[in-house]
Order: C-alpha cells, then sequence, then structure tokens
C-alpha cells in the first residue's frame, strides 16, 4: 500500500497583498506527476486545505480540481480538517465528493466507527485501515465543567483526547478483524505534538488549554500522519510524522526544504518512508542587516528570481538610528533587481527585552507615562521629535478618557 501524506495547503491564502493561486496550481500538477510515478494508491490531507473557513472561489476551484483530477488517475483521497478549516464548508459536499473517490472528514464524528476508513490499493484490494481523526476542537470530546483550573482543564482535555484515539483504534483493529487480513493501521491527527517546532504562520489550535500533545499517548498505529506544524519532523519515533506544509507559508519557511512523504505499508507494518521533495514555484526571502549590509544581502537573495517569477522579499533593518527615508532607501538598492519587497521592517528585539525586564516591574507598577516613556527610551530619536511625540501622546490619551458628553 502506497500512501501520498501531505498537510497545511492553504488554499486561498492571501499573503501580504499576494495571491498563492498560480504556486498552489503548479503544486497540484506535481502532486499528480508523482502519484503516476510512484503509483499512490491513497492521497492523505493532514487538515488544512483550506486557509479560510469561507475560502474564495478561486480556492475551491482548485480544491475541486485535484479531486477530479486525483479520481481521473484512480487514487483515494482522504481530507481531514484542520484548525483554519470550516466544519460546515468540507461537510457541505462531502456526500457528492465520496462518488468520485473522496472522503472529506470535516469533524469529530459521534461515533468513533464512523472514523475508520478501508484504504484501497488500486487493484480494488484493502490496503490498510486509516483511523482519520481531523482537527479536534475541545467541545467535540469535552464537557465544561465549573471551577476547574487552566491546567486541570489541560489535563482533562489531554485524557479525552488520548480516550477517542484509543477508541478509534480498537475500532480499526475489530474491523481488521472482521476482514480476516493483516491490514495496517494509520493513524491522523492535526494538533502540536510535544516537542515539535512551528513557524510564525502557525496559529495555536488551543488557545488556553491543550498547548501540546504527548506522543506517547497515540495508540499503537503502524503510521502516524500529522498535520498542523509546517516544518517537516518526526516526533522523536520514526513512524509519527509531520510532512509540513507544501509551500512557504511564512517567511520564517522561506529557506525550509518542502516535501510529501510517499509511506509504503504491508501485512508486516511499516514498510519505507521517502521524503519526495516539492520545487520552489515562488521563492521567498528574509534578509537582515544594516543599510551598509542590504545591497550585498538582496543581490544575493535576488539569484534565487527572475523576471516573471521575482524573489517575495522581507527586509529586516537592524540600525537603532531613526530613518525617515528608508523607504525610499531598499527600493533603490533593489532597482533594477528581480526582487518584490513585501515586508519592511525594524528589528524591535532589543525594545521588546528591555520592556521585559527592566527593574522586574509589572504594570501594576506603572502609569500610562511610565510605560510609554519606556517603549521610546530605546530610540534613538532627537529631542524635538521625542518631545512631540509625548505631547500627542498625552493628548490622545486625555481624549480617551474623557467622559462622553
Amino acid at each position: 500500500m502506497r500512501i501520498l501524506h501531505t498537510s497545511d495547503w492553504h488554499l486561498g491564502q492571501h499573503f501580504m497583498g499576494k495571491t498563492r493561486q498560480t504556486e498552489h496550481q503548479a503544486l497540484i500538477d506535481w502532486l499528480l506527476a508523482q502519484v503516476t510515478e510512484h503509483q499512490i494508491d491513497a492521497v492523505l490531507i493532514a487538515g488544512d486545505i483550506f486557509d479560510t473557513g469561507a475560502p474564495p472561489s478561486y480556492a475551491r476551484e482548485l480544491y475541486s480540481s485535484l479531486i477530479v483530477r486525483l479520481h481521473d488517475l484512480g487514487a483515494h483521497l482522504v481530507i481531514l480538517a484542520g484548525n483554519h478549516d470550516s466544519v460546515a464548508t468540507l461537510a457541505e459536499s462531502k456526500t457528492l465528493l465520496a462518488r468520485l473517490g473522496t472522503t472529506v472528514i470535516p469533524g469529530v464524528a459521534d461515533n468513533p466507527d464512523d472514523q475508520v476508513l478501508v484504504l484501497r490499493q488500486r487493484n480494488g484490494q484493502p490496503g490498510a485501515l486509516i483511523c482519520a481523526i481531523p482537527y479536534i476542537r475541545p467541545r467535540e470530546v469535552l464537557q465544561s465543567q465549573a471551577g476547574q483550573s487552566a491546567d486541570e482543564k489541560q489535563q482533562n482535555l489531554q485524557e479525552a483526547i488520548a480516550l477517542l484515539y484509543r477508541q478509534t483504534y480498537q475500532h480499526a483493529v475489530h474491523k481488521r478483524a472482521e476482514l480476516g487480513s493483516a491490514l495496517p493501521i494509520v493513524a491522523t491527527g492535526h494538533l502540536a505534538v510535544i516537542g515539535a517546532s512551528a513557524s510564525e504562520s502557525v496559529r495555536e489550535i488551543y488557545v488556553g488549554s491543550l498547548k501540546a500533545y504527548p506522543a506517547d499517548a497515540f495508540p499503537p498505529a503502524d503510521y502516524i500522519a500529522l498535520g498542523h506544524i509546517h516544518r517537516p519532523q518526526d516526533c522523536g519515533q520514526a513512524h509519527i510524522r509531520y510532512c509540513g506544509s507544501p509551500i512557504s507559508l511564512s517567511f520564517d519557511e522561506a529557506n525550509q526544504a518542502k516535501q510529501m512523504l510517499l509511506v509504503e505499508l504491508d501485512e508486516t507494518g511499516l514498510r519505507q518512508i521517502t521524503p519526495l521533495a516539492i520545487p520552489c514555484f515562488q521563492p521567498l526571502a528574509s534578509v537582515r542587516g544594516t543599510l551598509a549590509d542590504l545591497p550585498g544581502a538582496i543581490a544575493k537573495a535576488a539569484v534565487a528570481g527572475s523576471t516573471q517569477t521575482p524573489v517575495w522579499l522581507e527586509v529586516v533593518i537592524t540600525a537603532e538610528d531613526y530613518l525617515s527615508d528608508l523607504q525610499a532607501r531598499v527600493e533603490e538598492i533593489c532597482t533594477g533587481l528581480p526582487v518584490e519587497v513585501l515586508r519592511l521592517r525594524r528589528e524591535r528585539g532589543q525594545n521588546a527585552a528591555s520592556l521585559q525586564t527592566s527593574a522586574k516591574e509589572t504594570l501594576d507598577e506603572l502609569s500610562p507615562d511610565d510605560v510609554f516613556a519606556q517603549r521610546i527610551a530605546p530610540e534613538t530619536l532627537e529631542e524635538p521629535l521625542a518631545q512631540q511625540l509625548k505631547a500627542r501622546y498625552r493628548q490622545v490619551l486625555a481624549e480617551l478618557m474623557e467622559p462622553d458628553a
């Protein structure tokens, strides 16, 4: 049985004013070529097929195109909801898509048996069982109880998720016995596992509750296909894998080698995991330094671009001096190069650190004036400008605190 494991496509992402439509179209073409070349039996998308719950029309068209073209190639497609996906959006067409060889799991089912799927090989014979568990919303597995501490809520949610996995896995074991065949079992998930390394484009999936799930709490499946973390990695065990996102979804992913995972299983269990390197369809780069450093750094980044596909750039200025014409200076440096600056910012690390560590003060001990004064203190501003900012700040604060007329 050959499964192609992928996740976190984020169809419809609006990236700093730019659409990813061309990249996703190229990605679909590439995926279909892999399905043909490697004779893939099933493609598994472990969450976040869309970037938002109400994806734009072109994203839906890409989604439909993927489904139809995979059906024509004879591959089974399994799509699980992620935290970016809408249960209603995915559920509305799941019955129709089942006719096209696509199984959609939009949310946690009431009966764990409904989330146990038989994956068939191209010859029609059963090749594996899958515990198809999507992103888990706390309300789907747990009832809130009054008076619980944050730690108690986190522990209860972790136990509820572990119970769901155990129950679903047991249903898969019973299903395997009914079929009378030594089928391997695959489990899925869209969540953060303890120790996984995230990126800035990954949103927290349990705000104020479960932060990460322990890898040893998964059932003893032969392979566990995970989504949500965009960086390819295992979780301390070779059979528990994040495949990562297929395209870079933030600038801190720009240097990541993107991949999908070709997972081969047989009656003995997991045989082999082969990363399939995904071409870069749109180069991104983040350059950092002083104005003196930028010409060389930007020229180096520009090598990856072309007139048709310029490099999308993030430029981070590390100089402490205030520069009123920074935008114009960076534009001049980029003139004639195949680059496009999407984000220009000054590094704030030193300023933020000074606010957090100064005298171990808390907000309760500081007045609004104190906070503002500490914020602008690290800036190298001329005194007249600093006084103007303070005066304007006090004026706005006074206006906000005035009672309604």
